[in-house]
C-alpha cells in the first residue's frame, strides 16, 4: 500500500513535468532559465524543494538521532542561511546580469581559464549532490518495495531524467509546486502525529538548546560548525539555486523568493530533527538499522501518514536531482564546451547538447550513489568543496572589483589543494568513516574532522584577498568584463523562431 501511494505521487509529478515541456518551444532560454518569466510563488517553491531534499530530511534525521539536533538540523539550517544571504546580497545583482548559468559569471568577471576551472569544480560537486539524493530513493525502494538498492537508484534517476530532459527549468519549477505542497503537508502531519502519539522527547544533551554541540569539540562542535559554514556560505555557489534565481522575472522577485525559501527550509528541517530526537529517545531508533525516518514510518506510523511523508521525501529528492542534472549539464555544455545560443538557426544547439549531456551526468551520479551510500554527508561534501575553492572568487568578486584573474586562480588552486589534501588525510568525514578517499597516516585523527573544512576555507578566502589586495586588476580586464556582460544581455534578448519540441 505504501509504495503504491508513493507511486501515484511520482506519476503525478511525471505527468506535470512532461506536460509543461511544450513551453520550451525549442529555445534554450526557456529550457535553462524558464524564459526568465517565473514569479515569486514558483521561484520560492523551487528553491524550497531544492533545499529540502533527502539530505535535509533523511540525512538530517539520521545525523540527529546519532549525534544530536545540531548535527542533523545544521543541514537544513545551513541551507536556510544560504537562501537568506542570497536574498540579502546576491539575488538582485545575479538576476540582473541575465546569465544562463553560474559559469557565465566566472567568464564575465574573470576569463576563460577561470570559467573552465570553476565549471569543472561545480560539475563535480553537483554530481555528488545528485548522488546524495539518489541514495535516499534507493533505500526507500529497498525497504518498502523490496527492490535492490542499486536497482532503486537507477529507477529513481530514470524517472527524474524523463521529465527534466523534456521540460528543463519549466518542468522543475512546476513540479516543485506539487513537491513543496506535499512536503509542507507531510511535515505538519508528521509533527502532529509524533507529538500526539509520543510527545516531543529530547535525549539529554542532544536538543536544540544544548549548545555544547556548538562549543565542545567532544560533542562534535567543529563538525557542526563546518556543516553550517559549508552550506550557509559554500552553497551560495550553487548552480541549481542560481539557475532558479536567473529564471525569476525580475531582481525583486528573485530576492523575495529567496526569503520565502529560507523560511520554509528552516521550518521543515527543524521539524524533522525534532521527530528524529523523539524516535531516538522513545523508540530507541538508530541509523544502524537503516534510515531512522524509514524505520519510524515503516514500523510505527499509520499507512496514510507514511505515504504522505515518503511522497514528500521522494518529491523533494526528485526536485533537487532534477535541478542538479539540468544545471550540471548546462554548465558542461555552455561553459566547458562553449556551445552558445545561435539566433539564426531554428535548432538551438545549446538546448540540444544540454539534453544530450544529461545522460553521462546521470551515469556518474548513479555510480557514486552506489559507491558511497550516504545522504547528508554527500550534501555537505559537495558544498565543502565550493566553500574552499569558489566562494571567495564568487562572493568577494561580486562586490570587490580590485581582484582579477590572478587572485581568482590563486584562491581556487590554494583552496582546492588544501581541501583535497586534508580530505585524503582525515580518517572521518563529518562524523562517519572516510570511505571515499583516505590515506592512513599518524598525523591527522578524527579530532581534525570539521576543522579541515574551516582551514581550507580560510586558505581559499585568505589567498584570494591577499593576492587581490596586492595586485590590482588591469583596466583591460575591467573593460573585458563590461563587454562580456553586454554580450550576455544581447544573447538573452535574441528572439527566435518558434520550434516544436
Amino acid at each position: 500500500m505504501i509504495i503504491f501511494g508513493v507511486s501515484l505521487t511520482v506519476l503525478v509529478v511525471l505527468v506535470v513535468g512532461i506536460g509543461v515541456a511544450r513551453k520550451i518551444d525549442g529555445d534554450s532560454v526557456n529550457y535553462l532559465v524558464a524564459g526568465r518569466r517565473l514569479g515569486v510563488p514558483l521561484v520560492a517553491v523551487s528553491l524550497t524543494a531544492a533545499a529540502v531534499d533527502s539530505n535535509a530530511t533523511v540525512g538530517n534525521t539520521d545525523l540527529t538521532a546519532a549525534f544530536g539536533f545540531w548535527s542533523g538540523a545544521s543541514l537544513a539550517i545551513g541551507l536556510a542561511i544560504c537562501l537568506l544571504l542570497a536574498g540579502i546580497f546576491l539575488a538582485k545583482p545575479m538576476n540582473a546580469m541575465k546569465l544562463f548559468t553560474l559559469g557565465d559569471y566566472f567568464r564575465a568577471r574573470y576569463d576563460r581559464k577561470v570559467e573552465i576551472i570553476a565549471s569543472v569544480i561545480m560539475i563535480f560537486a553537483f554530481t555528488i549532490l545528485l548522488a546524495g539524493n539518489l541514495v535516499a530513493c534507493g533505500f526507500l525502494m529497498e525497504r518498502f518495495a523490496g527492490i535492490p538498492y542499486s536497482a532503486g537508484v537507477i529507477i529513481a534517476v530514470t524517472l527524474v531524467l524523463t521529465y527534466t530532459i523534456a521540460g528543463g527549468l519549466y518542468s522543475d519549477a512546476y513540479t516543485a509546486a506539487i513537491q513543496t505542497t506535499i512536503t509542507l503537508l507531510a511535515t505538519v502531519s508528521l509533527l502532529v502525529w509524533v507529538a500526539l502519539r509520543f510527545g516531543i522527547a529530547i535525549p539529554k544533551g542532544m536538543g536544540p538548546f544544548d549548545l555544547g554541540q556548538l562549543t565542545d569539540s567532544s560533542q562534535g562542535a567543529p563538525i557542526n560548525w563546518a556543516t553550517l559554514i559549508s552550506l550557509g556560505i559554500g552553497d551560495l555557489v550553487a548552480i541549481d539555486f542560481m539557475q532558479r534565481i536567473f529564471g525569476a522575472k525580475s531582481p525583486e522577485v528573485a530576492r523575495k523568493a529567496c526569503f520565502f525559501g529560507a523560511a520554509g527550509t528552516l521550518v521543515i528541517g527543524t521539524v524533522f530533527a525534532l521527530v528524529a530526537l523523539t524516535a531516538s529517545s522513545v523508540l530507541g531508533l538508530t541509523p544502524d538499522n537503516g534510515p531512522v525516518l524509514y524505520q519510524l514510518l515503516g514500523d510505527y506510523a499509520p499507512p496514510l501518514l507514511a505515504i504522505l511523508v515518503l511522497s514528500g521525501i521522494v518529491a523533494a529528492s526528485f526536485s533537487t536531482a532534477s535541478g542538479a542534472i539540468l544545471a550540471t549539464s548546462a554548465v558542461a555544455v555552455r561553459n566547458v564546451l562553449q556551445v552558445r545560443r545561435i539566433s539564426s538557426d531554428v535548432s538551438d544547439p545549446l538546448l540540444r547538447y544540454t539534453r544530450m549531456a544529461m545522460v553521462p551526468v546521470v551515469i556518474i551520479g548513479v555510480v557514486l550513489a552506489i559507491r558511497v551510500s550516504q545522504t547528508g554527508i554527500l550534501l555537505t561534501l559537495a558544498f565543502d568543496l565550493m566553500l574552499a575553492c569558489l566562494a571567495a572568487p564568487f562572493l568577494l568578486g561580486v562586490f570587490w572589483q580590485r581582484p582579477g584573474v590572478t587572485a581568482a586562480l590563486a584562491g581556487i588552486v590554494a583552496g582546492l589543494v588544501v581541501r583535497v589534501t586534508l580530505l585524503v588525510l582525515t580518517p572521518t568525514l563529518y562524523g562517519v568513516p572516510n570511505d571515499l578517499l583516505y590515506l592512513q597516516n599518524p598525523v591527522f585523527g578524527p579530532v581534525f574532522d570539521g576543522w579541515a573544512t574551516m582551514v581550507a576555507a580560510m586558505v581559499g578566502f585568505g589567498t584570494y584577498a591577499a593576492v587581490g589586495a596586492s595586485r590590482a586588476r588591469p583596466e583591460a580586464e575591467r573593460e573585458s568584463e563590461r563587454t562580456k556582460l553586454d554580450l550576455l544581455t544581447r544573447e538573452a534578448a535574441v528572439e527566435r523562431e518558434p520550434a516544436v519540441v
